[in-house]
């Protein structure tokens, strides 16, 4: 663990390292954790729901969890959204889902992805990435 609570640690080998073959998640295809679709493709309104799913698909597939985790962790999150009164996001219960799981994983822990979010807000605008 780095001092700012980013783990150093890679999850698992790859399948080029000669490692065993990645994994691929079961994507839900309906229901509430099925994500969002246009015309069969996986939609995104915005960059970060992409990177936040990439981030998420790369992070299984290298064995860093297993997808059941992640998803119960999503069935979660969308299940306090409905307690609340606010605007829909499927990324952004994904994106609490993933948070939360990276924490439990001791991959990152949720104070050092707070101070990470804040800094990179504070960037000056059309400096996005």
């Amino acid at each position: 663990m780095t001092a700012d609570g980013l783990s150093l640690r890679t999850p698992a080998a790859t399948a080029d390292e000669g490692a065993t073959p990645r994994r691929r998640a079961t994507l839900d295809q309906s229901g509430p954790t099925a994500p969002p679709r246009r015309n069969g493709e996986l939609a995104f309104a915005e960059v970060w729901e992409s990177r936040v799913f990439g981030l998420t698909m790369a992070l299984h597939e290298a064995g860093a969890f297993e997808w059941e985790e992640f998803r119960q962790r999503l069935i979660s999150e969308i299940a306090v959204w409905e307690r609340r009164e606010e605007e829909w996001s499927y990324y952004g219960c994904w994106l609490r889902a993933f948070e939360d799981l990276l924490a439990h994983k001791g991959l990152c822990l949720t104070a050092a992805v707070d101070a990470r979010a804040h800094a990179l807000a504070a960037r000056p605008k059309g400096h996005d990435h």
